[in-house]
């Protein structure tokens, strides 16, 4: 008798401990889904910046090849 409630124990623990660690890797997987959003997010706003860089350093050019001429 208390081989099976060693046994129905043991089984409970693995069980529980099954749950657990897939709990755990959900959690993780939340936070690398977060963390691929703000990221794609860091990079869009990086290429607009450079956009518009780009954009007044071409308007800025032109306006001395202007004076220049």
């Amino acid at each position: 008798m208390a081989f099976i409630i060693k046994a129905i124990g043991g089984i409970t623990a693995l069980i529980l401990l099954v749950i657990a660690l897939l709990g755990s890797l959900l959690t993780l997987g939340g936070f690398l889904l977060a963390a691929i959003k703000v990221l794609i997010v860091v990079i869009f706003v990086a290429v607009l910046v450079m956009i518009v860089f780009s954009i007044f350093r071409d308007r800025s050019q032109r306006r001395r090849e202007g004076q220049d001429i």
